[in-house]
């Protein structure tokens, strides 16, 4: 029989109740109802837990087979099922029964709201949804609601579902907005045997996942309220939460004030969860009179879980607040809006207690999540044990939850982290037991704002371990034989943000990664400590590790054993190998196997010892200290004696201290300076009131087996003595005296290499005595214990210091003493190197014996050391009597520290005879050479020549018109010879004047003479390119400038000659005979190409009248003289066979051509740059010895200027006047020239500076032609004495060369001559390549600017002069002139020589003296500017007998030179 116990009701439709075993309808029988419905619950039921169970065994997402749930414990009426073999049950409730539509095994919509007084079990193979605002409540305590559905279930919004157990199981499941599945303080019992309701009248909360606060609890006492149970089910929990206590008796009032558990909610979705609503199981309020009820269960399974709304199993509000439920989320995917939580209930009798965090477990990723919503608490979620297969991935502990971890031992391992969050704090073991040993093992341990209390020891093994402002406390209560705790990280250790690693205890941190204390806080402290295995440790500016404890006990427990002992511990000096940490070892900070240590912060402890690195360094802003951490007494005390106290010793003795006439001596020195070990002493005073002073403690770093490579410091490495700095008074008030200072400590390092920084420190100084006769201490010892000293070459110095070290002793305070200093010591160093820090000795001594002392590097003997030589540094120090040396500079040659022109002259004896030598070969080679000449050059066969070139005025060229020829009716027909105007230049060539001349206007058509003239300057003009390439020699090369310039005029002419004589068809000339023929014009040009002129011919067809007229004005002619007055080309008047005949219609020919060759003679010598002083000479001569002769054969010459250019140019020449023609009419008007149509022609333009003041000076008119053409129709003026100071001139940039070159009269001797000049070209040569070998000594750079400035230009000079002096005539001379235009262009770089060496020797004599160049002071070479000055003497002599040899080459007759006129015209040749 089936008994129900519901209540139905409906508003606004229907109403049903059952009570009491009996069914009624307001339409039907009841009886017949009755029994109907009896027996169709009784099947419905059977049949579908049948079902549900099926499900459950096919389907692989509902493993857990509990969708048929019975709990006995429940109170009220059940559903009892027997069990039966018979057909099943088919009766059940339909979607119509609860006022639904449609039927559960397709789509029920429930539109009603529910009151049920009893459980609730829906079942179906079809959808359900509750329509929004319905509400389903059964607020029977245990009353369970259960939707057993195989296909959608939707929970509307505002739909409320209230009962104390829920269950849903559906394909999807989806919970609206704003609804509720809750089942908060309607828990049934919970489990049996759980403490999970307080007892007592104290009102503390109720346990279940995290324990229910007790506000009894404070910080000495650990009570707590309901316990936590159901640990075992974490995973999938069902249990209801448990009732808070009753602050009142129960048994007195029968009432119970505290808030009930929380329920259980399950939900099994085959898919995807929506939640949007809340999930709820927390417990009950229980106001101020009873504790607050715990969570209960949530379990949730879905593939999905999605939405944005609630799961909370919070603990109740109480006067003690609830301890949180448990919820369990098996899903595969979980939204991150979903918001989780298990917070205890707040407490309102003490608001900072609430009840404990309660559990949140991720099923699927094996994850447990313990978080308070930052609720602070002090009541703690056990955690009891955790799973080993499967491992945990996560353990999560956040927002000021509280987990304790109780049992004895305890090992708490997972897959992934272990993380706290936002005062998150895990606590392991029990206060009153810290003996006991735990575990903590994960791939990373991170923790933020969080805490970490352990009671016993600590053993951690984590891949990363992140700290950002927490704490790992460790208390091992103060027992040294509790097991240290050990924190083994492998890769990463990082601490930010004031984050503390502390134990009272032993400590051991061990990695293989990197340790980083990042900034200010950040610290580790212990008892012991040691720090192994790192590849880095960083302790960033403001971090701190420590060991000892700050207290005197913990610095005692460490010291105790060493501080009156003199026996070095030999784990300090050969430490063991596996950098472990325990009580017996000496040292109370040990930093084993580390790579690199960087400190930036603080490094402090008593004995501090870091061996096994690589690296230590210490920043500007890092301190390594052992200071006022050594011992309390100690083998070097100081004494306190009557008021007087002494300062304690160690590696100096102690200052006396002195009070009111009583004197107490300072304590004793003690230790070994060569290998010290030892702590600093202190003073004690009289009584424990008085007070102590404690000694500096120890720092070795390094060991014997295992030195460090590198010590940089650039902060501070201290182990100072404490100074005692307070007065002290006696009862009555009176001062009485101090204590004296401590003694400084002991640093030893074993090491290879030190580096002390600028303002970087290393001490072991002892304190201060105190006021009133305190003595100071005595300063400690310092030892560098080098382990490798290279020698010889493969010496490295061993330390840089720039810094500051110092153990010096302490002060004494108003008649105490100072301390004595302590001790500053190295290892001995070996042969060359001495001091502390084994330096080289210094340059110019040696040191043969082992030993640090500064003495024995003794001087080295300098007779030995050549001049220009020093003694040089060797690397390893000088080991034997004979000092190596170097010479001052690298250009001199080992041994002797010559220069390879010195060597060169020391090898053939030194300097006078290697001169001897050169010069012996120098003439024999000179003789050679001119014996060789004279064999190969054949003068004979020139006699003819030389004798036809004499009676000419330049015999190096013949003349371009002669080599055409010239015939005599040439003479008969000449009419004009017309010169081209202009000096024939790249800037300014040859060209015609325009308008034909008035002697020959009647032969030629003026329009078409123009036209000529147009083409003739075109032709006669040169190319851009040409100009080009002569100013590019001109600065590199100038005899190859004038040599390309001489080769394009001599282009030039040919060009001239080939245009007038083939190219032009002569249309200028009127005669037809001369345009047939293209006989009326020839080119032709004096033999030095300066000047160029055109000769004018009768054609023979013109009418007799005409020719006699023409002719008869042939005179007065102008002759220009050829030549600019330069060095190369000298002013000449050149006579051809042409002028010769024509003169000699009036003049005798030999009398003629010995004119010509007397006034070259005078001409040669006339310089353009002084022509006014030049030409009085040539005046002279003309007046004593030309006209004379000439006046007998009614012919008279003047001397004049002519064809002055626009840029001031202008040409030299004579006026021959035949005749009785007077120069005193060549001013008339009548002669000068005139257009055909009478009026006067337009005077030449002559804008030269000049002409113009030729015409503004000349004083007398007779002798002035001012800008008149004269019958030649050429510009110009005669020169005279008056005109002679007008004349102008211009001096080009080679001027000062023709100081040196200049043409000269002949000297005779012309072999000796020419002996002397071989000679001074071999001797050049050989002094130029010793001065090129002296400078390319000097620089690289100063033998190129030598050998380049100009170009080739100082070698040149020998193979020019060779080839002029075994040149034959007639091209000697030229020759010659270009050897001598090459020894001159050679002083350039003479002057660059000087210019260099003043440069390179002037600024060396500025350079700051070597430090190491003491032992000599002689200069590198002060005879450098020697062999310049002889190069250019040698070039002066040479330049001045080349300007002989010429003279003697181009007037070879001296009869020219005859002062006497009678005695020039008796050598006048016959005809």
């Amino acid at each position: 029989m089936v008994e129900w116990k519901a209540k139905l009701h409906v508003q606004h439709h229907m109403h049903a109740t059952l009570s009491n075993g009996h069914l009624l309808w307001m339409v039907m029988h009841p009886l017949l109802m009755h029994r109907y419905l009896c027996f169709c619950i009784l099947f419905g039921h059977l049949y579908t837990s049948v079902l549900c169970l099926s499900l459950n065994q096919s389907d692989n997402l509902f493993q857990k087979p509990r969708l048929i749930l019975s709990d006995e414990s429940v109170i009220g009426t059940s559903i009892h099922v027997k069990e039966s073999s018979s057909s099943p049950v088919n009766a059940s409730l339909s979607c119509e029964d609860l006022e639904g539509v449609g039927s559960f095994n397709t789509t029920c919509l429930l539109k009603s709201n529910l009151y049920l007084s009893s459980d609730l079990y829906i079942y179906g193979t079809g959808n359900l949804e509750i329509l929004p605002h319905v509400s389903i409540n059964c607020p029977t305590e245990g009353c369970m609601v259960t939707f057993n559905m195989s296909g959608n279930v939707n929970v509307g919004q505002y739909v409320a579902i209230f009962a104390g157990s829920v269950v849903i199981c559906a394909s999807n499941l989806t919970v609206g907005y704003n609804s509720t599945i809750n089942t908060t303080s309607l828990a049934g019992p919970p489990p049996p045997q759980t403490s999970g309701t307080p007892v007592g009248t104290e009102g503390a909360g109720g346990g279940h996942g995290g324990r229910g606060a007790s506000c009894l609890k404070n910080n000495k006492t650990s009570f707590w309220g309901g316990d936590v149970y159901a640990w075992s089910t974490l995973s999938e929990p069902w249990s209801y939460g448990s009732k808070g206590g009753s602050k009142n008796d129960t048994a007195s009032d029968g009432h119970w004030f505290g808030g009930n558990g929380g329920g259980r909610v399950k939900l099994i979705v085959k898919d995807i969860l929506y939640l949007n609503g809340s999930v709820t199981a927390e417990g009950g309020n229980g106001g101020i009179k009873g504790g607050g009820g715990s969570g209960g269960s949530i379990y949730i399974r879905a593939v999905k879980l999605k939405g944005y709304g609630t799961i909370s199993a919070a603990g109740g509000m109480g006067w003690g607040g609830g301890g949180g439920g448990r919820i369990s989320l098996d899903c595969y995917s979980i939204q991150e809006d979903v918001k989780v939580s298990v917070p205890g209930g707040f407490s309102l009798g003490c608001p900072g207690n609430s009840g404990a965090a309660g559990t949140y477990f991720n099923a699927d990723l094996l994850s447990l999540r313990v978080g308070n919503d930052n609720v602070t608490t002090e009541t703690e979620t056990p955690l009891l044990d955790f799973s080993t297969s499967p491992l945990w991935s996560n353990v999560f502990v956040e927002n000021n939850a509280k987990v304790l971890v109780p049992l004895l031992w305890t090992r708490v391992q997972v897959r992934g982290q272990i993380s706290l969050y936002r005062g998150g704090e895990i606590v392991f073991g029990l206060s009153a037991y810290p003996m006991s040993e735990f575990e903590l093992v994960a791939e990373e341990l991170l923790m933020s704002d969080s805490i970490i209390k352990v009671f016993g020891a600590f053993r951690v093994y984590v891949k990363m371990l992140l700290m950002w402002n927490s704490k790992i406390q460790i208390d091992g209560g103060g027992n040294t034989v509790v097991t240290a705790s050990i924190l083994e990280i492998r890769n990463l250790v990082v601490l930010r943000e004031n984050s503390v690693i502390s134990s009272n205890a032993n400590l051991g941190v061990y990695g293989q990664g990197l340790l980083q204390l990042t900034g200010q806080g950040d610290a580790i402290k212990g008892q012991r400590l040691s720090l192994s295995l790192f590849y880095n440790i960083t302790v960033g500016p403001g971090s701190l590790l420590q060991a000892p404890l700050d207290d005197d006990a913990s610095r005692n427990v460490v010291t105790n054993s060493i501080c009156e002992s003199q026996t070095c511990p030999t784990d300090l000096i050969t430490p063991p190998d596996d950098c472990h940490v325990n009580y017996t070892l000496s040292f109370s900070l040990q930093i084993c196997r580390v790579e690199d240590l960087l400190v930036d912060g603080i490094i402090k402890g008593s004995i501090v010892h870091i061996h096994r690195a690589r690296t230590v360094t210490i920043d500007a802003n890092g301190l390594l200290t052992a200071s006022e951490l050594g011992c309390s007494t100690g083998i070097g005390r100081g004494n306190y004696l009557n008021g007087a106290g002494s300062g304690a010793g160690h590696g100096g003795r102690g200052g006396s201290g002195y009070f009111n006439g009583r004197i107490s001596s300072g304590g004793y020195q003690y230790g070994n300076a060569d290998l010290p070990c030892e702590l600093g002493s202190g003073t004690e005073g009289p009584t424990q009131s008085f007070g102590h002073v404690v000694g500096g403690g120890m720092i070795v770093i390094g060991s014997a087996q295992w030195p460090l490579l590198r010590l940089s410091i650039y902060g501070s490495l201290r182990a100072d003595g404490q100074s005692f700095g307070e007065a002290t008074i006696n009862g009555n008030g009176s001062l009485i005296g101090g204590l004296g200072g401590g003694s400084g400590g002991t640093v030893l390092l074993f090491l290879q290499e030190l580096m002390l920084a600028e303002n970087s420190s290393l001490s072991t100084n002892g304190g201060n005595g105190g006021p009133h006769g305190g003595g100071g201490g005595g300063g400690g010892r310092v030892h560098f214990h080098w382990s490798k000293i290279g020698i010889g070459d493969e010496y490295v110095p061993v330390a840089t210091i720039s810094g500051f070290i110092n153990s010096s002793g302490g002060a004494g305070h108003n008649g105490g003493l100072y301390g004595d200093e302590g001790t500053v010591t190295g290892k001995k160093c070996p042969k060359g190197l001495y001091g502390t820090f084994c330096r080289e000795c210094p340059i110019g001594t040696y040191k043969d014996v082992d030993g640090s002392d500064e003495d024995l590097c003794i001087p080295c003997p300098l007779v030995l050391l050549p001049n220009r030589a020093n003694f040089i540094h060797v690397r390893g120090g000088v080991c034997q009597p004979s000092c190596p040396y170097k010479c001052i500079s690298d250009k001199y040659r080992m041994p002797n520290c010559y220069t390879p022109l010195e060597e060169l002259m020391y090898t053939f004896g030194g300097p006078w005879p290697f001169a001897l030598l050169l010069s012996g070969i120098l003439v024999l080679l000179a003789v050679l050479l001119s014996t060789l000449r004279i064999k190969l050059v054949d003068s004979s066969s020139y006699v003819a020549n030389i004798e036809h070139q004499s009676s000419h005025s330049f015999p190096y060229l013949l003349s371009l018109s002669e080599v055409r020829g010239t015939r005599v009716e040439e003479t008969q027909s000449h009419v004009y010879r017309m010169y081209f105007m202009g000096p024939n230049t790249f800037r300014e060539p040859w060209n015609l004047p325009y308008s034909p001349p008035d002697t020959i206007i009647e032969i030629v058509y003026e329009d078409a003479f123009n036209r000529f003239i147009d083409e003739i300057n075109s032709v006669a003009a040169y190319d851009w390119w040409e100009g080009s390439v002569h100013s590019i020699l001109s600065m590199v090369a100038y005899p190859c400038a004038w040599s390309w310039k001489q080769w394009r005029r001599r282009k030039k002419v040919h060009r001239l000659q080939e245009y007038v004589k083939s190219e032009y068809d002569h249309s200028c000339l009127r005669s037809c005979r001369s345009r047939a023929l293209y006989k009326g014009m020839k080119v032709g040009a004096t033999p030095d190409l300066m000047v160029a002129y055109i000769d004018f011919f009768l054609g023979g067809d013109e009418k007799r009248v005409d020719m006699v007229s023409i002719i008869q004005k042939r005179f007065p002619m102008c002759i220009l003289f050829g030549g600019d007055g330069s060095y190369m080309s000298p002013y000449n008047l050149h006579s051809d066979t042409l002028l010769t005949n024509l003169l000699g219609q009036h003049i005798p020919p030999t009398v003629w051509n010995r004119l010509v060759a007397g006034l070259n003679a005078q001409l040669r010598t006339v310089r353009h740059g002084s022509i006014r002083s030049a030409l009085v000479p040539v005046m002279d001569w003309i007046a004593s010895h030309g006209n004379p002769q000439l006046e007998f054969h009614g012919v008279k010459i003047e001397l004049g200027w002519f064809q002055a250019t626009a840029s001031g140019y202008y040409q030299l020449g004579i006026l021959v006047v035949v005749g009785d023609y007077s120069f005193n009419n060549l001013h008339q008007p009548n002669l000068l020239d005139r257009n055909n149509d009478g009026s006067p022609r337009k005077e030449a333009a002559s804008t030269g500076r000049n002409p113009k003041q030729l015409q503004e000076s000349w004083p007398y008119p007779t002798h002035a032609l001012s800008r008149k053409r004269f019958t030649g129709g050429i510009n110009g003026g005669l020169i005279n004495d008056a005109t002679l100071r007008s004349l102008e001139f211009k001096r080009d940039f080679l001027f000062p060369f023709s100081l040196l070159l200049h043409n000269t009269r002949p000297v005779g001797r012309k072999d000796s001559l020419q002996l002397f000049i071989t000679t001074m070209l071999l001797a050049d040569l050989a002094v130029t390549l010793l001065t090129l070998l002296q400078f390319y000594w000097i620089s690289l750079g100063v033998f190129l600017a030598v050998l380049l400035i100009l170009p080739l230009s100082l070698l040149s000079p020998f193979p020019a002069g060779l080839n002029a002096l075994f040149s034959k005539e007639p091209r000697r001379a030229s020759l010659t002139r270009i050897y001598s235009l090459w020894n001159a262009t050679s002083l350039s770089n003479i002057a660059v020589v000087f210019i260099c060496g003043i440069i390179h020797y002037g600024f060396s004599s500025f350079l700051p003296p070597d430090k190491e160049n003491t032992w000599n002071t002689r200069s590198e070479d002060d005879k450098w500017w020697l062999l310049p000055t002889i190069l250019l003497l040698f070039k002066s002599i040479q330049a001045r007998f080349v300007d002989w040899h010429i003279a003697n080459l181009e007037a070879q007759d001296f009869s020219l030179f005859c002062p006497d006129p009678d005695a020039f015209w008796a050598h006048e040749p016959s005809s």
